[in-house]
């Protein structure tokens, strides 16, 4: 009797439950993971690589994150500590380039002058990563400020002080059309 007929109805059928629960997951969440990496990294190749990131963490924890209350606000959790993570690691020197993503956009996004999006996204990725997340989840992602503050493990009056500095930053840089030359990075 080999190793595989002992196991079925065993381990390997839990196995393979395992992998089903985990890839009908991944393909109910992966689109908005992949908005909010978009959102906060300004690159679609960095995005990809954030939401891999974080998809291969929640897998790994897989039988943490389904008993969950909302795995997939574990999953995005996840996404944002592997970007704040990634980006106190990265060099100084290092800043990645944004550029507009290659798929059209769907029919449930707004249909605004890809020109503003462009300047948005490009003043969006020069403020610092902190501010940049506290940002897209207050105001992209919709989410209050007792929720941001306890994805970003800050209390919720850092929430509100960083959200008032990053637009006015994000105003300042918008208003001056010499801070973003042509609507790319710099």
């Amino acid at each position: 009797m080999g190793a595989r007929e002992r196991d079925e109805g065993g381990a390997g059928a839990d196995a393979m439950t395992h992998d089903e629960q985990f890839t009908e997951f991944m393909a109910g969440c992966s689109r908005q993971l992949y908005r909010t990496a978009y959102l906060l990294t300004t690159s679609p190749h960095a995005a990809e690589d954030l939401v891999q990131t974080a998809l291969v963490k929640s897998y790994v924890a897989w039988r943490r994150v389904r008993r969950a209350d909302d795995p997939v606000a574990y999953a995005n959790g996840v996404l944002i500590k592997s970007f704040l993570s990634d980006r106190r690691r990265r060099s100084s020197t290092e800043l990645p380039l944004a550029d507009l993503p290659e798929r059209p956009p769907s029919s449930t996004e707004d249909p605004a002058d890809p020109t503003d999006r462009v300047a948005l996204m490009t003043a969006l990725a020069r403020l610092a990563p902190l501010d940049r997340a506290v940002v897209v989840l207050r105001f992209w992602e919709d989410r209050s400020v007792a929720q941001t503050a306890a994805d970003l493990h800050l209390s919720q009056a850092a929430v509100k002080n960083r959200s008032l500095r990053a637009l006015r930053t994000l105003r300042g840089l918008l208003a001056d059309p010499t801070t973003i030359p042509n609507g790319s990075p710099s």
